[in-house]
C-alpha cells in the first residue's frame, strides 16, 4: 500500500498539490467554526453538588453576577476610614452606577462594606455575562471604571480595582505577551535547528509551511466535527492544537527526510530515494500518527467535558498530518528534489557518524547494563509521582504588581481572604414555600463554627423566598490547595449535617466546583490512562505482528509518563517549594508525553525488527537500529523538547511548569526510552522479542561486513546488502 502511494505522489506531485488546495479551499469556505464554551464549569458533569448549586442559583435568582470586581479604597495616610469617608464611598458608588458601564450590574457600598479595623471599604462590582463577548465587554468596564473613580471619589482617598474579573484584564497582557514570546521563539527555534542540522534553508522552511497551512484546514475540520458530534471546545484548543500539529508535523517531517537525505546517499536517483523512503516511513509513520490519535480519542471517555472536546479536535488534527507528511511532504520534496538541501553538499558524502556508532555499539554491546541504567533512573524519577499535587490558585502564577494583585493584598488589611470567593451555601425549600427565617438565623449560627469560615455573611432570600443564599468567607486562600481540600472534606459534610428541617442544602461557588473538578480529573486520569495504554498495545501488536513487544513496550511508555511527573515534582514543588502545580498537568502530559513520545518508540522498534529481519543477531540489531534511527529520534527529540522549553521564558508560572515538564517527558521519550531502555531491553529478550510473528526471522542472510581497512565498515550510513 505505501509502495502505491509512494509511487503516485512522487511521481504526479502536481495532481496531489493540486487536490490538497482542492479540499483545504472547500473546507476553509464551507466548514463551520468550531462551537465553543468559556467558562470551565460549564464542562462539568451535572451530578456534581457544585455544578447542581450554580444551577438552583441562576434559576432562584436570575440576576444574579456571572463574575464580580471590588474597588478596594483606603485613605492616602494610611488612617482608618472615617464616617464622612465612608459617606463619600457611598456617594462614589452611586456616581459610578449613573455611568452605566456595559455587562456592568451596578456599584454597591454602605456601612456593610468597611472593614471591622476600618482599614478598608469596599465597593462590590456585579456583572453579568459569561460568554467572550461579555468577557471583552467586562474588561472594557475595568479599564473606564479605573479612569473614572479618582475624580468621583475626591481627595483624600485613594482606590484599586480589584476581583476575578480585572485579574482576567490585567493578566491578559501578561499572557498574550508570553504567547507572543513562545510563538515566536518556536519557529526561530524550529527553523534554526532544522537549519543547522541540514544546512538548508528550503529543508528548514518547507515544515512551517505545511503545518501551518495543515493547521488552518484543521482547525476548520475540527468546527465541522464539532456541530456533527455535537461537544464544544474553549480558547485553550487553537495553542494546544498548534503545538500538537508542529509537534507531530516536524517529527513526521523529520523521519522522511532523514530517510530520504540516507537513500540519496546510497546512491538512488531522487525519485527512487523519495519513493523508497516514503515506503519505509509509511508505516511508522500511519502507526504513531495511528497510536496518537488512538491516544487522544480516549479522551472523549473523560468525565470533564473539556478534556472529551479535545480528544476527537486533537484526533483530526494528528490524522490530517498523518496524511499530510505521506502526501504533501513528498510532493513539495519531489518538486524540489535535492534543491531541498541547497547550498549543502553534505546530502552526497557519507558522514563518519562516530557518536551515533559508538552508542549502537554501547547498546548493543551491553544491553543488560544499560537496560538497568536507564530503567533505575527513570523508577527513580517516578518515584516523585506521588508526591504530585494539584493547584487551583490560577492568580498566584501571575505577576503581582498589577493593580488587581494589589488591591487584593489592601483588601486583605481589612477582610477575610475568602471575601472574592465565597463558599456559596443555598438553602432550597423542600415543600416549595419559603424558607423560614428563623430556619436560616439558625443556620447561620450554626455556620459560624464550620471549619475554616470567617465570617457569616446575612442571608439572601430569592423574589419567591423558597432559595436562601448565604455566603462563607474562609479564613484562607479560598483558592489554594488547602481550602479545595477544606471544602471536599470537612466544611461540605459539616454543613450538610446542620442543614435546616424542610431545606436541601447545596455547597456551591468557586471552591466547591475546584474540589469537585479535582474529583473529575482523578476519575478521568483512572480511566483514560489504562484504556490508552490498551490501545497503544493493540496498535504495537498491529504494527509487530508480536505478542511480547507490547508487554515490554506499553510499560515503557507508562514508566516515561511517571517518570515525567515525578520529575516535575521534584522540581516545582521540591527545589522551588511551591505548593502544588497546575492541576491539568497530568492531563497535559498525557496528550504530549505517552501520546507523541510515543512516535519514538514506534520509530526505533521498527527498525529493530527491521534489522532483526536483515539476518542481524538481537545485539547487532540494536545496535545498527541506534546508528540509523538514533540522529533521527535525536533530531525529532531536541526539536520538540527545545520547542516547549521555550515556554520557560513566559512571565506565567503556568507555562513555565508546563514548558519544562513537556520538554523534560519528550527529552526522556527519545533520549533515554528510544536509544536506550527500549532497544536494550529488545536486545536482551532477542528474537523473542518478536514471538509469534516473523519480525526475528531473516529475509536472507546478512552481507558480511567490510573489512576493517575500508574507511566505511562502521559506517551505519554505507550501502550494505538488502537493507538499501
Amino acid at each position: 500500500m505505501f509502495a502505491r502511494l509512494a509511487r503516485f505522489v512522487v511521481r504526479h506531485p502536481w495532481y496531489t498539490i493540486v487536490a490538497w488546495l482542492i479540499i483545504g479551499v472547500l473546507v476553509v469556505f464551507l466548514a463551520p467554526g468550531a462551537k465553543k464554551k468559556s467558562d470551565q464549569k460549564d464542562f462539568m458533569p451535572s451530578k456534581y453538588e457544585s455544578i447542581q448549586a450554580t444551577k438552583v442559583l441562576s434559576e432562584a435568582f436570575p440576576q444574579h453576577e456571572d463574575a464580580t470586581a471590588f474597588v478596594v479604597v483606603k485613605r492616602t495616610d494610611g488612617a482608618p476610614i472615617t464616617p464622612a469617608d465612608s459617606a463619600k464611598v457611598t456617594a462614589a458608588a452611586k456616581a459610578l452606577t449613573d455611568k452605566h458601564y456595559k455587562s456592568v450590574q451596578g456599584f454597591m457600598a454602605g456601612p456593610q462594606t468597611l472593614a471591622p479595623n476600618k482599614a478598608v471599604q469596599i465597593i462590590s462590582v456585579p456583572m453579568t455575562g459569561t460568554d467572550s463577548k461579555a468577557q471583552k465587554a467586562q474588561g472594557q468596564a475595568i479599564k473606564d471604571m479605573r479612569k473614572d473613580i479618582p475624580s468621583v471619589l475626591g481627595s483624600g482617598l485613594t482606590a484599586k480595582v480589584g476581583g476575578d474579573t480585572a485579574a482576567f484584564t490585567d493578566n491578559e497582557k501578561s499572557f498574550a505577551q508570553s504567547m507572543a514570546i513562545v510563538s515566536g521563539a518556536t519557529f526561530i527555534l524550529i527553523i534554526g535547528l532544522i537549519l543547522l542540522i541540514f544546512r538548508a534553508p528550503l529543508a528548514a522552511l518547507l515544515p512551517i509551511l505545511v503545518i501551518m497551512l495543515t493547521e488552518v484546514v484543521t482547525t476548520k475540520l475540527i468546527g465541522l466535527a464539532s456541530h456533527l458530534l455535537n461537544f464544544s471546545t474553549d480558547d485553550s484548543l487553537q495553542i494546544i492544537l498548534t503545538i500538537v500539529l508542529f509537534g507531530v508535523g516536524a517529527d513526521y517531517y523529520l523521519f522522511v527526510l532523514f530517510r530520504y537525505r540516507e537513500r540519496l546517499r546510497a546512491g538512488e536517483d531522487k525519485k527512487t530515494a523519495l519513493i523508497t523512503a516514503v515506503e519505509r516511513v509509511g508505516e511508522v509513520i500511519t502507526s504513531a500518527a495511528a497510536a496518537i490519535a488512538a491516544t487522544f480519542l480516549v479522551l472523549m471517555l473523560a468525565s470533564f467535558g473539556l478534556f472529551a472536546a479535545w480528544g476527537p479536535s486533537l484526533a483530526i488534527a494528528v490524522v490530517a498530518m498523518g496524511i499530510t507528511s505521506l502526501t504533501l511532504v513528498p510532493a513539495l520534496l519531489s518538486l524540489l528534489g535535492t534543491a531541498t538541501f541547497w547550498p549543502s553538499k553534505s546530502w552526497k558524502k557519507q558522514p563518519k557518524a562516530r557518536a551515533s556508532v559508538s552508542l549502537g555499539k554501547f547498546v548493543g554491546g551491553r544491553p543488560l547494563i544499560v537496560a538497568l541504567g536507564t530503567g533505575a533512573l527513570m523508577i527513580a524519577l517516578a518515584a516523585g509521582a506521588f508526591s504530585f499535587k494539584a493547584d487551583y490558585d490560577f492568580q498566584s502564577g501571575f505577576p503581582q504588581n498589577t493593580e488587581s494583585a494589589q488591591a487584593a493584598k489592601d483588601m486583605q488589611k481589612g477582610f477575610p481572604p475568602g471575601l472574592t470567593t465565597p463558599v456559596q451555601v443555598l438553602l432550597k425549600s423542600t415543600d416549595g414555600g419559603a424558607v423560614p427565617k428563623t430556619s436560616v438565623a439558625e443556620f447561620r449560627e450554626k455556620a459560624k463554627t464550620l471549619p475554616g469560615v470567617g465570617t457569616v455573611q446575612p442571608g439572601v432570600p430569592s423574589a419567591k423566598g423558597d432559595v436562601v443564599r448565604v455566603d462563607l468567607l474562609l479564613k484562607q486562600n479560598p483558592n489554594d490547595n488547602a481550602s479545595i481540600t477544606l471544602v471536599k472534606d470537612k466544611l461540605g459534610p459539616a454543613a450538610h449535617k446542620i442543614t435546616p428541617a424542610g431545606t436541601k442544602l447545596y455547597v456551591g461557588g468557586a471552591t466547591a466546583i475546584y474540589s469537585d473538578m479535582n474529583k473529575v480529573v482523578n476519575r478521568d486520569l483512572s480511566v483514560i490512562l489504562p484504556v490508552a495504554a490498551a490501545l497503544i498495545a493493540l496498535i504495537l501488536l498491529a504494527l509487530l505482528r508480536s505478542i511480547v513487544a507490547p508487554l515490554y513496550l506499553v510499560p515503557a511508555v507508562l514508566l516515561g509518563f511517571a517518570a515525567t511527573m515525578g520529575a516535575s515534582v521534584f522540581v516545582f514543588q521540591g527545589i522551588q517549594g511551591t505548593e502544588g502545580e497546575i492541576f491539568h498537568l497530568p492531563i497535559m502530559l498525557y496528550l504530549f508525553v505517552l501520546a507523541i513520545g510515543t512516535d519514538y518508540n514506534i520509530l526505533i522498534t521498527a527498525r529493530l525488527r527491521e534489522e532483526a529481519k536483515e539476518g542481524h543477531e538481537p545485539r547487532r540489531a540494536a545496535a545498527l537500529a541506534v546508528q540509523h534511527s538514533g540522529p533521527t529520534i535525536a533530531a525529532a527529540g531536541l526539536i520538540l523538547a527545545a520547542t516547549f522549553s521555550v515556554m520557560l521564558l513566559a512571565k506565567v508560572s503556568m507555562l513555565q511548569q508546563m514548558g519544562f515538564s513537556i520538554a523534560m517527558g519528550i527529552a526522556l521519550s527519545a533520549f533515554v526510552m528510544a536509544l536506550f531502555l527500549v532497544p536494550s531491553i529488545t536486545a536482551l529478550l532477542g528474537r523473542a522479542a518478536w514471538w509469534p510473528g516473523h519480525g526475528g526471522t531473516a529475509r536472507r542472510a546478512p552481507v558480511q561486513a567490510a573489512p576493517p581497512q575500508d574507511p566505511m565498515a562502521d559506517n551505519p550510513y554505507a550501502p550494505t546488502g538488502s537493507r538499501y
